[in-house]
């Protein structure tokens, strides 16, 4: 969905830019991208080496090349992205948000050199860039704040001094910061310390500046924000109000424009009106210009009653929701008012129709606290039949991407509207139930658990919500249905690859056929570290003859008889079950009678020769199957691995706790703690590693003597062992697994009976 300007806005009267540098990537640099286009300016992006192949650098009319996969010497890198500018011949730049969106250094290098910054001045940019400086700014001009302890160059001993006259619970929270990155909840005093330094090391690596304030946390807050537009001719409006209360890690995942809580208040629109008018004369505080937002806490107790938390001198990551209610995009007048042209939306044109709600699709598993997870886009379909013209979709996607541990873990946003909040949390469920994005996980079902939640539903909503929902959540495990999909699809795979002349999974008339009399066993891979065995056996045909392919075949229009095959899920009772493709890219399975329409992406590693990896010929190693946005990863096992899951297995199950700690995913070594050799209890921190702009704390499992195999500044890879703990018993240490000569079943695709 393309977002309309507004109305009847006039084109701005002096000339625009011809060519315009955005210095982003990701889903905003492609949303920038579009409305460049749009405009007839000339867009150029910018690229590290881990996104060469990014969709923002095929969109773009041209891209230029500005260092290795690290922001610091990329995305970060000023001098670089002037270069670019000059090479290009881009009069102007747009930031989008993040990397250097908010960097007044940036700001005035591209003042010496001539460019425009699409953003504020540079006086803008200090002020609010320092939560610090900006709230004791802002409070003298009639913007309240919250109460706390916010001074230049204070250390933490004084820090730890003050907080007592702030009082507990409190927030910690960088000063130059953004996002969530380096914030910390501090119930109790004993608490604050080791808060402290882990703060200040977040804040240092994600901002080059360690600098902390306090703040009073305010119970059951909401975050509300207020989108401004003003000129550098005086003019300052605002575009009505963001709820962006449904928070992770103070991470934003759900946004809607306007507020429900202001929306149920008979006096809801003169709280607004207040509301607005305090963030204008934020904004009017530092001569601002361009887009910008002032965020606020308010009180879900008293929502008269708000707090300026930090004015964000940028585009939001949320913007489409404002520009779905009111009809004017926001990065068209970005530009316009960068290029000199003067605002002419006034105060009074802005009008807010109907409810819009988005939500950030994220690269992570929420069932494992959110850890991000990588991978590569192997089948995609972001935006489902008949949702055009209500369902937005600003992405960074396409099928080959590799989404890599460089960056922050969110992939694309999905926005939806109606006609109201009802309406379009409901559009927006339907988009989640159909966005599929399989070779990485996602928490799109998450989304869909959420939006669904009945406090959610009913406007109840606070910042701290997600974690007291979270472990009440009702997620989707793989049950029977999809083992019998993935083990009937792998059968197939292995009788088409292996068959050059046969067109399609359930043509081969070679080797074993899924009709054949003896039973094939699958072993699959479970997402727990589990072992799911699968039979699959001949059953009577079904009402015609010959050798013919699952009703429906393998490919669109192929033909077939319709035969039904007998699956057992473990020791489960064999079952009848069919599998019929509409694509090469999706199936139904009909088991028992139930019909499941599966979303299916193999991938294949390794030669052709059965290996650890690819148990047969034609074989893939793993199966990602997606459906109502749920989706699942699936092994498909050989003997050695099989064997090692099972040992594993009888392992956790008689209570041993792994010695190995592993990082959870590719990143950096930021912290080691301890010395190797060092006498350590379990749950005590040995590792940090830094990923997607993420720190990950990682602890001791058991009781024991630590041998380090890692270094801070070391980078690491996904499961590679950091740490290792040996138990001070040596009894501990003697047996560690079961007799490898026990029988573990047929080994798979074998072509022997189970």
């Amino acid at each position: 969905m393309t977002t309309p300007s507004l109305a009847g806005a006039p084109t701005a009267t002096r000339p625009m830019f011809g060519t315009v540098l955005v210095a982003n990537r990701g889903e905003i640099a492609c949303r920038v991208i579009r409305t460049l286009k749009a405009l007839g300016i000339r867009p150029v992006a910018v690229y590290s080496d881990a996104d060469a192949g990014a969709r923002h650098v095929r969109e773009a009319d041209t891209a230029v090349r500005v260092g290795p996969a690290a922001a610091t010497e990329s995305y970060l890198n000023i001098e670089a992205i002037i270069e670019a500018c000059r090479r290009t011949g881009a009069e102007a730049v747009h930031p989008g948000y993040g990397f250097l969106s908010e960097n007044a250094e940036f700001a005035r290098a591209l003042e010496r050199a001539g460019i425009a910054f699409i953003g504020p001045g540079v006086e803008a940019l200090n002020i609010m860039g320092d939560k610090i400086r900006s709230k004791n700014h802002v409070a003298g001009y009639g913007v309240p704040v919250v109460p706390g302890v916010a001074k230049p160059g204070m250390t933490d001993g004084q820090l730890v001094d003050a907080a007592a006259g702030v009082g507990f619970p409190l927030l910690i929270k960088p000063s130059a910061g953004g996002g969530g990155k380096g914030m910390h909840v501090v119930q109790r005093p004993e608490d604050l310390p080791a808060a402290l330094a882990t703060a200040k090391r977040v804040a240092a690596s994600a901002f080059g500046d360690d600098t902390l304030f306090l703040e009073r946390l305010v119970t059951t807050p909401r975050h509300i924000e207020v989108q401004v537009l003003a000129d550098s001719h005086g003019n300052v409006i605002h575009l009505g109000e963001r709820e962006c209360s449904l928070q992770r890690r103070h991470q934003k995942v759900i946004e809607e424009a306007p507020s429900p809580l202001l929306e149920a208040l008979p006096d809801g629109a003169a709280i607004r009106a207040r509301i607005g008018e305090a963030a204008c004369n934020a904004a009017r505080s530092v001569n601002y210009s361009g887009a910008g937002t002032v965020e606020f806490l308010v009180s879900d107790d008293a929502p008269d009653q708000f707090y300026f938390m930090e004015m964000n001198t940028r585009l939001q990551v949320e913007h489409p929701v404002t520009e779905m209610v009111t009809g004017i995009d926001l990065v068209e007048w970005q530009v316009r008012i960068a290029a000199g042209g003067e605002l002419t939306v006034r105060q009074a044109d802005v009008e807010l129709h109907g409810h819009a709600a988005e939500a950030r699709v994220y690269a992570e598993v929420p069932e494992k606290n959110f850890l991000p997870s990588t991978g590569t886009v192997l089948l995609l379909d972001e935006l489902p039949r008949g949702t055009s013209g209500k369902v937005r979709v600003d992405s960074s996607l396409v099928e080959g991407l590799e989404v890599s541990s460089s960056y922050d873990p969110m992939i694309s946003k999905v926005i939806a509207w109606g006609e109201d909040r009802t309406a379009a949390l409901d559009t927006l469920d339907a988009a989640l139930a159909g966005y599929t994005a399989l070779g990485l996980d996602t928490n799109v079902e998450y989304l869909r658990l959420l939006i669904n939640d009945a406090d959610v539903r009913a406007g109840r909503l606070e910042t701290g919500l997600i974690e007291r929902k979270l472990p009440d959540l009702a997620f989707r495990r793989v049950a029977d249905a999809e083992l019998a999909a993935a083990a009937l699809f792998t059968l197939a795979m292995e009788e088409q690859n292996n068959t050059p002349s046969s067109p399609g999974p359930w043509h081969a008339r070679n080797g074993w056929r899924l009709g054949a009399p003896a039973p094939r066993l699958v072993s699959l891979g479970t997402p727990d570290g589990g072992v799911a065995a699968v039979r699959i056996s001949s059953a009577a045909e079904v009402g015609a003859e010959g050798d013919g392919p699952v009703r429906g075949g393998a490919v669109p229009g192929s033909a077939g008889s319709g035969r039904v095959f007998l699956v057992a899920v473990g020791d489960g009772p064999a079952r009848p079950a069919q599998l019929e493709f509409a694509s090469r890219r999706q199936a139904t399975l009909t088991l028992d009678g139930h019909a499941s329409t599966y979303s299916i992406a193999p991938v294949f590693r390794g030669p052709a020769a059965p290996t650890r990896d690819s148990p047969a010929p034609g074989v893939p190693a793993e199966l990602f199957l997606g459906t109502g946005g749920w989706s699942c990863r699936l092994a498909v096992l050989g003997r050695e691995a099989r064997l090692e899951r099972v040992l594993a297995a009888l392992h956790r199950e008689e209570g041993a706790a792994d010695p190995a700690v592993r990082s959870p995913m590719p990143g950096t070594v930021v912290s080691v703690p301890v010395s190797d050799g060092d006498t350590v209890a379990a749950g005590e921190l040995l590792v940090s590693v830094e990923a997607m702009k993420m720190e990950h704390q990682l602890v001791a499992p058991l009781d024991g003597t630590v041998h380090l195999s890692a270094r801070p500044g070391d980078l690491v890879k996904a499961d590679q062992v950091l740490a290792t703990v040996h138990p001070h018993t040596a009894a501990a240490s003697e047996d560690t697994g079961a007799d490898t000569g026990a029988d573990t079943g047929t080994d798979t695709l074998n072509g022997e009976g189970a």
